[in-house]
Parts: structure tokens; sequence; C-alpha cells
């Protein structure tokens, strides 16, 4: 049982301003009987992270890091099935499960999904877990197998997971997706573990485009070495496109690429997170006449993050080469400037 009454200071960080990452001293959260208190081991950054600092972030949300793993270190006296030195993963957003919106199963656009979190954040020394989220989900067990890093990868990989169900992806499909990174990376992965045909991985950052082919089948292509790039695919699939492409990356311009080569009545499914007021031309009477469906993907819920805990619990598929650098808390700067000019990077994680 946690005291409800200590209070001491933890380390976090915060974004200043655009651009100006700060690791700050601040009191613990006050804990209350019903919530739970995580040591923060390791803590991936995400795409969403890069765009608070360096972007125009669209969501109200401006707290970095949702994708901590840690030890439970506090479990208020009215909290059950949790225990002190448990090893778990933590998500930051969890739905009610009674709404208009979860009785339909869009548990991510359920109001509570998106207001609830974690104090102060996933990239603090300390995480506190309200009991709102405790009991609806929000702590997963992390099985002997699975180390605190390679939990960092479960949200990102949950996201992923629930964007290729609703791509409504089928055995043979050929696949395209625009950006290299690690969602990317983690997509091209799962299409492959399901049995997609040909999968084509498209982005202007050569190194990683050389690490995806280091470690698995697929076809890189560099559009700023190969401008005729969209060509190469059409004709790789007979002229007619690809069923399924997936834009993992906030510039516009690469969805506005995806219609061109992604075959009639095919999907794009809008992955990226991009930057508000981002305004797209399309020719309607194209998207109309060749039935194209765009189906943006945000998020994932439990049963997602769930299945991806499985996954690589598994071993189902080999993720571990992803994780390229790793920083202290105390380097948090680093590490989100590391992330965001990908010069040599894959995933980055932050550990405490």
């Amino acid at each position: 049982m946690m005291s409800l009454f200590k209070v001491y200071l933890l380390k976090a960080v915060f974004v200043k301003d655009k651009k100006t990452i700060t690791v700050d001293e601040l009191s613990s959260p006050k804990a209350g009987s019903s919530d739970v208190l995580v040591k923060m081991r390791a803590c991936g950054l995400c795409g969403s992270d890069l765009e608070k600092v360096y972007g125009n972030y669209g969501m109200s949300s401006g707290r970095l890091g949702h994708e901590p793993s840690g030890e439970i270190v506090g479990v208020g006296e009215l909290v059950s099935g949790y225990s002190v030195g448990d090893r778990v993963f933590v998500h930051h957003h969890v739905p009610c499960y009674s709404c208009h919106y979860c009785r339909h199963g869009d548990y991510t656009m359920c109001t509570m999904f998106h207001s609830s979190n974690l104090e102060p954040c996933g990239l603090s020394e300390e995480i506190l877990v309200p009991g709102w989220n405790v009991s609806r989900g929000g702590i997963i067990s992390l099985p002997s197998n699975v180390t605190f890093e390679k939990a960092a990868l479960i949200e990102p990989l949950a996201c992923c997971i629930r964007a290729l169900d609703k791509s409504r992806i089928r055995k043979g499909d050929d696949i395209a997706i625009f950006g290299a990174g690690p969602a990317g990376i983690m997509l091209a992965l799962l299409a492959q573990s399901i049995g997609c045909g040909k999968i084509f991985l498209i982005d202007i950052n050569q190194f990683r485009l050389d690490l995806a082919e280091k470690h698995f089948q697929v076809e890189c292509l560099n559009i700023n070495k190969q401008p005729d790039a969209e060509e190469s695919i059409k004709g790789a699939t007979g002229g007619r496109g690809v069923d399924i492409s997936i834009v993992a990356t906030s510039n516009p311009q690469a969805m506005v690429k995806t219609f061109s080569l992604t075959r009639r009545a095919g999907k794009i499914i809008l992955f990226g997170v991009p930057g508000k007021g981002t305004q797209l031309l399309l020719d309607a009477s194209l998207v109309y006449s060749n039935e194209w469906s765009l189906v943006p993907s945000y998020a994932a819920s439990e049963i997602e993050t769930n299945e991806a805990c499985r996954l690589l619990n598994n071993n189902r598929i080999d993720m571990d080469w992803i994780i390229t650098h790793r920083f202290s808390l105390n380097q948090a700067e680093d590490a989100i400037r590391c992330a965001h000019e990908a010069k040599d990077s894959m995933k980055v994680v932050v550990t405490a």
C-alpha cells in the first residue's frame, strides 16, 4: 500500500515552447486510494511527441511520453490485482466502455479516452496511474521474457495492429507504406506476418531504408533517388497499383501521392499525425470514380494493446533491432533531437 501523504521531488520532461525541452523537478503527484504509482524504466519516443516539439500538433494534450513501462512502487488500498514490484506497461488513455462511441466499438473516440492520462507524463521518473485508468485496463502485467525496453514498443505496435485491422488487409494483398520510421517498420513487419504479397517501403531516409532491408524482406524506395518510384510500384503490381497504402508520416504530400499508386477501390490509411491546419488538394471526382477509401486510424484500445503484448511475448515478430538509441531521462533533449533528425536512428528509448 502506498503512502497517500508522502511528498518528494521527481524529474519529468516538458515542452516549454517550440523546440525547447527541459527536465524539471516537481513534487510527486498526489496519490489516491485507487491509484497506482509506477517507476518508469523505459519510454519510447513517438512521432506525435516530435510533432508536439517541432510541429503543430493538432490534439489537445501537450504531454510527452506515452509508451512507458516500469515497475510498480506503490498501490492504493482499494486497488486489487497489482502489487509492488510488478513489471508493467502503462497505457495513457482508456475509454469508459459505456458511452455511444464505446458501444459501437469506437473506443478511441470516447470522450474519456481523450481526457484520461498519466501524471505528470510518461517521460517522468515516476508515473501516477489514476484509478480511472487502473480500473479500465490501463495497466498490463509484463511476461517475464518481455523486457522493459521491448515493452516500450507495445503502444506503437498496438496502433499499427489497429490500423491494419481497419484496412481489412488480406493475405496476398500488395501494400505501400510511406514512412520508414518505427511505425512504418512495424506496419511492414505485421504485413509480412499476415502473408501480404509485395510490400513497398517509401522514404527519403536512406539509413532507415537500408536498416529495413537488412532485417527483413521488403522493397525499399528512396523517392529522392528514385523519382519513378510510383511507376515502379504500378509496374510491379501489373499496372493496377497496391491494394492498400498507409501514410506513416506527417508529410501531407505523401498522402496525396498515395492515391496515384493505389488501385481502384483500394484503401488509403492515414496513420501519421498531420499538423494542425494541414490542407490537402484532391480531385474529388477521381476519389469518387475510383472508389478510393480514406481511413484514418488514431491510437489504440486495450484490445490491440493486449494483442501487441502477446505478439512480443511470443516472439512472433523480431523487433528488438528497431531500438537503435538509448538515453537517460537527463538526456531527454538529446534523445528527442536524435529521434527528430533520424540521421542514424530508428526507435529512440529514454530510460530511468
